[in-house]
């Protein structure tokens, strides 16, 4: 397959020689995407339809995505985001194994679907009272205490429990009969003891509609009927199975580490509140060479399998405007989607932007790494280069990625002089805001507003004046 050049938007420029955090004092030389007003920030919605209209996109739709993500990072500007286009494909792998999720994994077995339940209520309908109502329902976790989550399980899954208010009946009988089901399907297994704490109404109604239909695919449509997803914005597992799903990764000093959440965030057993702070746990003995897939019960590279991409997905890939690949975990919520075969060789033969945010802090998988070191990880996954070496692609990081967004005084250094021989010149500085948990984030607006920028500058869509969208995008070395 022939190699695709820099998109044209990606203009070549001197790099700087310093890496650091993006400061408006740095040496280096990315761009800034501008403060805007409020007037300015309405105005991105209505220049997306602008170009929808005009005929060098040919006037019928607005621009299209595809987020690879996980279920979490990527939530907080889901909204913001919709208000621009509905037309997004949001790509999650189904190999969590923390949380509720793995006790529902550990007793009925099955694909992970805590982060495509995740990102479904984000998408969730609120526009009356009823879709707030089954929202707060499919969004409710269970207390912590073993006995009381108990307790509360059956006041709900009974129709008994204050939740239920304000869900229709013809919503409540739906929802609750595929509650009812998941609880039988626990009761047909009495030799495991099903541990209720913490865990997610919204999961549960997954897991019961999953296992009813024995289909993925056919409980993510159930679930967005109920939740009021808009039609065009699809929730895709990146691996369409009814199995189980191991995330294995082999770190560079060879230590094989098995499951996700002993890669990212290991509780040692423990029922809690995920916490992927790099502080919250111990740090890995080495840094992560690869993730990869491995049967259920494996424990070494002999035990690695290869998935099929979910066809869907691929589809996706192959039509969509732009291709995110979101911030978040990189190697346990980004990369899984990545090793995938058909996902590296699709994503190189696309001429779109090809986007990556940057996180605004490290994670117990990220420790160590500058800006470019994510790109390398996300090429070298794509390439699937540490695998099979006949199944390897030879792809350039241009390739894959020629642009970056970076949150403004976020903790990746930016190595710009590196990224510039990788051929990636597109550097952008987001204005930011600081979260009491994880720290420095991207401002949803901003981010939102920058992302669209790069897409209409790539359909031609000749959008940028002040007074179309916002202030041009503007460096500031």
């Amino acid at each position: 397959m022939a190699l695709i050049a820099t998109p044209p938007y990606i203009t070549a420029r001197a790099p700087a020689t310093t890496a650091g955090p993006a400061t408006s004092s740095s040496r280096s030389c990315p761009l800034r995407a501008p403060r805007r007003s409020a007037a300015a920030s309405s105005r991105v919605p209505r220049a997306m339809a602008d170009a929808a209209a005009s005929p060098a996109t040919g006037g019928s739709a607005p621009p299209s995505l595809l987020v690879f993500s996980g279920g979490t990072a990527f939530n907080g500007v889901v909204e913001e985001l919709k208000k621009v286009t509905t037309r997004v494909a949001h790509v999650l792998p189904v190999s969590d194994d923390g949380g509720s999720t793995a006790e529902i994994v550990r007793v009925l077995g099955g694909p992970a679907v805590g982060d495509i339940r995740s990102r479904c209520l984000r998408l969730s309908d609120e526009s009356t009272s009823e879709a707030l109502s089954v929202r707060r329902l499919l969004g409710h976790r269970l207390p912590l205490d073993p006995s009381e989550a108990k307790l509360e399980w059956y006041q709900i899954v009974e129709g008994e429990h204050s939740l239920w208010d304000g869900v229709s009946r013809p919503y409540r009988e739906t929802i609750r009969a595929f509650l009812v089901y998941f609880h039988n399907e626990i009761l047909r297994r009495p030799v495991e003891t099903f541990c209720f704490t913490n865990g997610s109404i919204g999961n549960f109604f997954f897991a019961g509609a999953r296992i009813f239909f024995q289909s993925l695919d056919a409980a993510i449509f159930l679930f967005s009927r109920v939740s009021q997803i808009p039609a065009e914005s699809l929730v895709l597992p990146v691996i369409s199975t009814n199995d189980r799903l191991t995330l294995g990764c082999e770190l560079w000093d060879g230590t094989i580490i098995r499951g996700q959440n002993e890669i990212s965030h290991p509780s040692n057993g423990r029922r809690e509140v995920v916490n992927k702070d790099c502080e919250s746990c111990n740090a890995l003995p080495s840094s992560i060479k690869r993730v990869f897939y491995m049967s259920s019960e494996g424990r070494n590279l002999l035990h690695e399998v290869f998935p099929e991409a979910n066809r869907t997905v691929l589809e996706q890939l192959s039509k969509v405007d732009c291709i995110v690949y979101a911030m978040g975990s990189l190697f346990t919520s980004i990369c899984p989607s990545l090793v995938l075969r058909g996902i590296g060789e699709t994503v190189a033969s696309r001429s779109v932007p090809k986007v990556l945010l940057l996180n605004g802090s490290h994670d117990r998988e990220s420790i160590g790494l500058h800006a470019s070191g994510f790109v390398t990880a996300i090429t070298d996954s794509l390439n699937r280069t540490y695998g099979d070496p006949d199944k390897s692609l030879k792809n350039h990081p241009k390739d894959y990625v020629n642009a970056i967004l970076v949150p403004e005084g976020g903790q990746i250094p930016l190595d710009v002089e590196i990224l510039a021989s990788k051929g990636i010149f597109h550097v952008i500085t987001v204005q930011s805001v600081r979260d009491a948990k994880v720290g420095v984030i991207f401002d949803p607006q901003s981010l939102i507003q920058a992302l669209t920028g790069l897409i209409l500058e790539h359909m031609g869509a000749g959008l940028f004046e002040p007074d179309r969208l916002t202030e041009n995008v503007k460096s500031v070395c």
